[in-house]
């Protein structure tokens, strides 16, 4: 029989066209927040921002509805919506019974969707988390029957009790949006959020977080211990039944995309952009620290102190927000050199120190 000829192989046109490049808008200059970071627009495409006075008022019932329930740290309660409004992930680290996994269901109760949670242990599997192909033995098929992850909110309490293998099912998830198996990707919600615990004391059966997943988180927050009338208070709030119980959602998860829609449009100016670089850039040049915060370090700093402007009532960043959250959004992102230590008290010293020597130019707020 005579060969078949072979199929010549495809060639590409000659002259492809260009992908189309984003435009600035008429009058603009300088860095904007589309150019720290495009992909955090994914899940905010089509959506209108709140007006000003809107988000404000959004805003104040949310933490006001948070307070029914954590006591006397209003600090942790802003930054935890400050997260929550900049699109990032949150670590609650502390010792136990400090509140730490109230503060993430109080946040997820006050919210108007969906919630799952993960009890993080050694025998959990990445398929418990992503989801996993099952065979249907009625259609003959092997079905996608997805995992908690495919949530608006995700607690993964304790979460250095589990694996490292299964730590990292959580990767793609917090920086992609989306699930990837066999060869087929599912995208996740768009106001997905991973609010993880964990407790820095105990080491007997758990894993340390790698460098790689601790810096996919965008705040690294600390409780800590109540004072002794704000105990007595939630001791008093407790006698009948725990406030979680009755706590009920002031806000919508549309309500939640439209916040994160304002606080993009939070005016940030060049100069203030330029002292985020040059702060985060300190971090890597200082003698005391081994590896300094990564690029998502100071896209953090931007976002958050996007979002933190919106709590405090404002549209435009000023220096006081970026200093504010520099020890949440970088403590944990820094490896320390031995001589310095490991405490974290000794992080934020150093971190203090970084901001005393690298200020914002200009500032005069």
């Amino acid at each position: 029989m005579p060969a078949t000829p072979p199929v010549p192989p495809a060639t590409p046109p000659e002259n492809p066209a260009p992908s189309p490049m984003p435009s600035m808008p008429p009058g603009s200059s300088g860095t904007t927040a589309e150019d720290i970071h495009v992909q955090e627009e994914i899940g905010l495409v089509g959506i209108e921002p709140l007006l000003i006075d809107d988000a404000l008022k959004a805003v104040g019932r949310l933490k006001e509805n948070m307070e029914k329930v954590i006591i006397g740290k209003p600090q942790q309660v802003d930054m935890a919506i400050a997260c929550l409004l900049a699109r990032g992930h949150l670590l609650l680290e502390d010792v136990p019974g400090t509140g730490k996994t109230t503060l993430a269901k109080a946040l997820t109760k006050s919210i108007e969707g969906s919630f799952q949670r993960i009890q993080c242990t050694p025998d959990l599997l990445p398929a418990d988390i992503t989801g996993t192909y099952v065979y249907n033995q009625k259609s003959g098929e092997f079905v996608f029957r997805r995992g908690p992850v495919f949530t608006d909110v995700v607690l993964a309490d304790e979460i250095n009790r589990a694996t490292p293998r299964t730590q990292s099912a959580l990767l793609e998830c917090m920086e992609e949006y989306q699930v990837t198996l066999e060869r087929t990707t599912f995208p996740l919600p768009p106001a997905f959020m991973v609010i993880a615990t964990q407790n820095p004391i105990e080491f007997q059966g758990t894993y340390p977080l790698p460098e790689a997943q601790k810096d996919r988180f965008m705040m690294r927050l600390k409780l800590g211990y109540l004072e002794g009338e704000e105990e007595k208070r939630m001791l008093i709030d407790q006698v009948q039944v725990h406030p979680l119980e009755s706590l009920r959602a002031v806000i919508s998860t549309n309500d939640v995309l439209r916040l994160q829609k304002t606080v993009r449009n939070a005016h940030v100016e060049d100069d203030l952009i330029d002292y985020i670089v040059r702060l985060v850039g300190s971090t890597r040049t200082d003698s005391n620290i081994h590896v300094g915060s990564s690029p998502r370090g100071s896209l953090g700093l931007f976002r958050a102190g996007q979002a933190i402007a919106l709590v405090r009532g404002r549209d435009y960043v000023i220096p006081h927000d970026i200093k504010e959250i520099a020890q949440s959004i970088l403590a944990h992102r820094m490896i320390m050199k031995p001589q310095v230590g490991y405490s974290d008290d000794a992080v934020t010293d150093l971190i203090n120190t970084l901001l005393a020597k690298v200020g914002p130019l200009g500032d005069k707020r």
